[in-house]
Order: structure tokens, then sequence, then C-alpha cells
């Protein structure tokens, strides 16, 4: 279908005032760019309680910020970790709090976001290691933070998306993720792919090639390919034993068809769940709910197949 009137304003709006998608824009420039992207949120659902938290993980303190909404204030609920969007370079526990606490009003579960290290200063795999850390933190102490080790699931958007999908494969060949579902969200799942959307939303649909090709350089160390599983899930070449998985894409998202791929290989190893691109829609549309109203319809829609999962 075309693409939605909204988001094309939006997208009109976003050209016109020059945004933060080209090449070789100054780290500083790039975040505060997506920073003031994520305001347009809309207001964020209230929570029953939001504690910050360390987790003392990998050697080191992993700040993370733990949400109850008002359906889950029981001492062991249901729970997601959630793994934020940026590129691997941007993104903090604050610019994306609006959608965290969407999720956990949503999804009606309690969500523990992580803030893992960043590119350039923390080159990859730094963002995976963190990820893989607070993952093992979470099913340990998965009382203390009121939460149901036996319905703790992961949430990844993005390149937070990409973080989820290769912790869950690390996981999987070291015996087991322990995780009982995986969501993700307009993922990037191919950094070194080529696909048929990736050419054809290469400029112009709020994340653009240009944008992805310098945040991998930001990200990549002498010997790491974009090839590497570790940033590029897709290429893996077994993806047994990941947990039950949830996709949510979008028409108009360059990264839309390697979403798709993963999926497919995800029913052929049995873990698939539900997959849905959503029609005339852009990427990170779910988190623009002040300027795309779809938005909060969508994380309803979201939120539901994460109850029925995590049940």
């Amino acid at each position: 279908m075309p693409l939605d009137p909204r988001a094309k304003r939006f997208l009109d709006v976003l050209a016109a005032s020059n945004p933060l998608n080209s090449l070789d824009l100054p780290i500083g420039k790039r975040r505060a760019g997506l920073a003031e992207l994520l305001l347009l949120s809309g207001p964020p659902p209230e929570m029953a309680a939001v504690e910050e938290l360390a987790l003392a993980a990998a050697g080191r303190n992993i700040p993370a910020r733990l949400y109850t909404p008002r359906a889950a204030t029981g001492t062991a609920s249901p729970a997601l970790i959630y793994v934020h969007g940026g590129g691997l370079v941007a993104g903090t526990l604050d610019t994306h709090d609006g959608i965290a606490r969407a999720l956990a009003a949503a999804a009606g579960c309690r969500v523990v976001a992580i803030g893992y290290r960043l590119a350039p200063e923390h080159p990859f795999p730094a963002g995976l290691d963190d990820t893989l850390a607070a993952i093992r933190y979470c099913r340990e102490f998965a009382g203390r933070l009121g939460m149901d080790p036996r319905r703790l699931g992961i949430c990844g958007e993005s390149a937070g998306g990409t973080l989820s999908a290769a912790a869950c494969q690390a996981l999987a060949r070291s015996g087991g993720t322990g995780l009982k579902l995986q969501v993700l969200l307009c993922p990037i799942l191919d950094y070194g792919g080529t696909s048929a959307s990736r050419r054809e939303f290469a400029r112009g649909y709020l994340v653009e090639e240009a944008t992805l090709q310098d945040d991998l350089r930001h990200c990549l160390t002498a010997g790491l390919a974009a090839t590497d599983e570790r940033i590029s899930p897709l290429r893996a070449s077994d993806l047994s034993g990941l947990p039950p998985t949830i996709i949510h894409t979008a028409e108009y998202d360059p990264l839309r068809d390697e979403a798709w791929a993963y999926y497919e290989r995800l029913e052929r190893c049995g873990s698939a769940l539900s997959y849905t691109c959503h029609p005339g829609m852009i990427h990170l549309f779910y988190g623009l709910g002040g300027v795309i109203p779809q938005a909060r319809t969508t994380m309803t829609s979201i939120g539901a197949g994460i109850r029925m999962a995590l049940a």
C-alpha cells in the first residue's frame, strides 16, 4: 500500500530540516539527532514504579532501568529485557525511555532496559558482551527483581535487535538461552546485506544506507567483518535452539527483507512464532506515536503477543 500519509508528512519535514541521516556525521550530532527524534514518542504511560539499577556483571556495572507497570506489581511477574536501537553508536536509557514504558504497559510485564556500551568508544562486540551479561544477570537474580525466571524474554529493536538475536544465538550454542521469548522490532540482522528493500529504500526513509555504513565503520575493529554472524545474525549457519520469536517490521523499512529472511529460517528450525509487516509504515514508527498515530495501536498489538507468549 502507499506510504502512510502521516509517515510521509513526517519524512518530508525531516528531509527539509537536513536530518541526522548523512555520511560521516559527527558521532555527537548522530546521538543528538536520535535523542531529538525520540522526543516524538508521545506521552509515556505511567508506571507503578521505575527503578535505576546497576547490573554487576562481566566485571562492570551495566546501567539498567526496571519498569513495573500497574498490571505487574506481583512478586514474580513475566518480564522482558529491552535492548534499545541506535545503530550500536547512539541511544541511551533516557532516549528510549518512552519505548520501554510503552512496552511495559502494553505487555503488562516488568521491563529491564539495559544501557549497553556504544561504539566508537567501545567497539563491537562490547555491546553484545553487555547484552549477554545482562541476560545472565536477570536469569540469576530474577527473584530479586520481582521477575519469574520461567517467563523471561528479550526484546530488541533496530540495532538492539542485532544484539538480541546475536545474544540468543550465542546462548543457544552454549547449551540453551534460558529465555521463553524473543521479540525483534524492525531489527538490523545483516549489516553486510544488499537486499531489495535495502536498495529500494536506501535514502529518504528515516534510516539510510549511508548512515548504516557510517555506524558500521564506527563499530568494527580490525579483524571483524560486516559478515561476522555476531553483528549480522542472519548469516549464522545454525539457528537451532532459539526461543520462540516474534518479529515486527514495516513495509517501507530498508531492513524489511532481512527480517523476513530471518523469520523464514526460524520457521524451518521451529522457533518462529509470528511475523508482522506493517503496511505503509517506516523504520522506528512504533516509537513515534507523537506524529504517527498507528504507533499506539501497533504497540498494543505487540504487547498482546508478548502477553500471550509469556502467559
